[in-house]
């Protein structure tokens, strides 16, 4: 017992094992109490998204704790590496121009406000739903691709956060949590245009009426913020027609989550109102007709 209460003291006796030691102790209580805190203070948090905002800057509060409590540990060291660190800085700083980037990138997207988890976003021409922001990359739910319409198709992408400055960030529900979208409906010439126009405008307003109430009192606030002018999100219908037919254009507003199921059920009830109709409006499709030639006269010659 004697003999090991004697190496531990030579140990710590010793400058470097011993503030190494006090380092790792000192580490581990700063892990074990962010871990103890991220789990008391969540606890109770329904919102999955300040539940995990929440883990976030428990987690960089622990962090920050932590290297500041090693450079007082090993303050007495960091002056001599004054001269090395000055001297290595130029070439680490070229080495790792793309990570420095990211971590800028990141303060740009924690402060600037360019999207937050669960956002639908569109970086360095992927789309999907971000699911996590971390210092170096952004962490998306791909959207799309081989999938048509906004859905999901099973791909997890990292993206680079030093893309926000070098190409275009779409966020599809960042200040204004909408789309304008449209739908189009051939109709047959012969079919009664006031009935469809009136048709089209009462399934547009059933389906959509809410959406456009929402987004017009959102919109009312993004232009105090910025000089935006009056847009109408009440659904419009429109009409031009060709040599085919006539095509009716169908426009609403509809939640950035909520559009392909919208265009479904548009679609469907237009159809059932069609079929209601009778046969006062009828759906346009291309026809082609075949006209007989005369018959060849195929003899043979000897």
């Amino acid at each position: 017992m004697e003999n090991l209460i004697q190496h531990v003291t030579k140990w710590f006796a010793d400058p470097v094992l011993g503030k190494i030691t006090t380092a790792a102790i000192y580490l581990l209580i700063v892990v074990s109490v962010v871990k103890l805190v991220q789990r008391t203070a969540t606890r109770y948090v329904e919102d999955k998204s300040t539940r995990y905002r929440a883990r976030k800057a428990i987690a960089f509060v622990g962090y920050l704790i932590g290297f500041l409590g090693l450079g007082v540990v090993f303050s007495d060291r960091l002056s001599k590496l004054t001269v090395v660190l000055g001297v290595a800085g130029a070439g680490i700083a070229f080495a790792l121009q793309e990570v420095i980037a990211s971590m800028a990138g990141w303060i740009a997207i924690s402060f600037g406000g360019f999207y937050k988890v669960g956002d639908r976003v569109e970086l360095g021409g992927i789309k999907g739903d971000v699911i996590d922001i971390g210092i170096l990359r952004t962490t998306l739910a791909e959207l799309g691709q081989w999938i048509k319409g906004d859905l999901y198709n099973g791909r997890v992408v990292r993206v680079a956060n030093s893309f926000i400055f070098k190409e275009p960030v779409f966020n599809y529900s960042g200040d204004f949590p909408f789309l304008w979208d449209e739908l189009t409906v051939p109709i047959r010439f012969g079919s009664d245009l006031a009935a469809t126009q009136k048709l089209l405008e009462e399934v547009a307003s059933e389906v959509c009426d809410d959406y456009a109430k929402e987004a017009d009192r959102i919109w009312e606030r993004l232009t105090v913020r910025y000089p935006l002018e009056k847009a109408s999100t009440a659904p419009l219908i429109t009409m031009v027609f060709d040599e085919n037919w006539v095509t009716f254009t169908v426009r609403y507003t509809v939640r950035f989550d909520k559009r392909r199921s919208t265009r479904d059920v548009l679609s469907a009830k237009i159809l059932q109102r069609i079929d209601a109709s009778k046969g006062a409006v009828s759906i346009a499709a291309a026809a082609m007709e075949i006209f007989p030639k005369q018959p060849l006269d195929v003899r043979q010659i000897t």
